[in-house]
């Protein structure tokens, strides 16, 4: 897909992956709607719209989309569902709010924002949706069960529906990133970001390589990992 002149709903816009994101799209001449709880503060272009949203509530996804419409138009070719959070502790001990934010954020947030701009794409027989899972949505990791089980959702979920909407002409790909350096790692015990690490750039620059694929066939799965991990 050619993106210059496209709308691209980015959720997760304020930091790391998401802000990297939304400065790729840019770069391809997109028009982006930048949807998160706050906005970032050091990007400033002329084709960034921001739209407050908490992904956890249906009825804000609702309101950001309605608002991106009435706003940039009727048409949508690219959703970016980047918005998610990890947190980390023994299932016996685990605090089930957190199991709840987990699932809000990374799973029915997903599932509300691929609900809210699938007519959209489907009318126009034409879009891609891009769902950021993780390694952590092929195995599980000790101490992180509940990050993995939203994350193995996201998987499921992704697979599921890119088999449902492959004949409205519409892409579904879902990324599983290996460590990256961002502020992930600050609330999780034992791991630190560092610069042997993946660069959130460099997951903004695959996004952008699975969007530009020629109409004829799109990328399902793909696995990313750094190539020199710290020991």
């Amino acid at each position: 897909m050619d993106l210059t002149g496209k709308v691209a709903i980015l959720t997760g816009v304020s930091k790391g992956i998401g802000l990297a994101t939304a400065e790729a799209l840019l770069a391809q001449g997109a028009i982006v709607a930048g949807w998160g709880r706050t906005r970032p503060t050091d990007l400033q272009h002329e084709r960034f719209h921001f739209f407050e949203c908490d992904v956890r509530k249906q009825a804000s996804v609702q309101a950001a989309f309605a608002n991106t419409i009435q706003q940039l138009g009727a048409e949508v070719h690219v959703l970016v569902n980047n918005a998610g959070l990890g947190i980390a502790g023994p299932v016996d001990g685990f605090a089930a709010d957190d199991w709840h934010t987990m699932f809000d954020t990374n799973v029915h947030g997903t599932f509300y924002c691929c609900q809210a701009v699938l007519p959209a794409m489907k009318r126009q027989q034409l879009g891609h949706i891009v769902n950021i899972s993780s390694i952590a949505g092929t195995t599980g990791i000790e101490k992180m069960a509940g990050y993995c089980a939203s994350k193995f959702a996201v998987r499921g979920f992704s697979q599921s529906l890119f088999k449902e909407v492959r004949t409205d002409g519409i892409k579904v790909t879902c990324l599983y990133p290996g460590s990256v350096q961002t502020n992930f790692f600050d609330d999780i015990p034992g791991t630190d970001a560092n610069e042997h690490m993946m660069q959130p750039q460099d997951i903004a620059d695959t996004i952008i390589y699975t969007l530009q694929t020629p109409f004829n066939f799109h990328i399902v799965d793909l696995e990313m990992r750094p190539l020199q991990p710290k020991k």
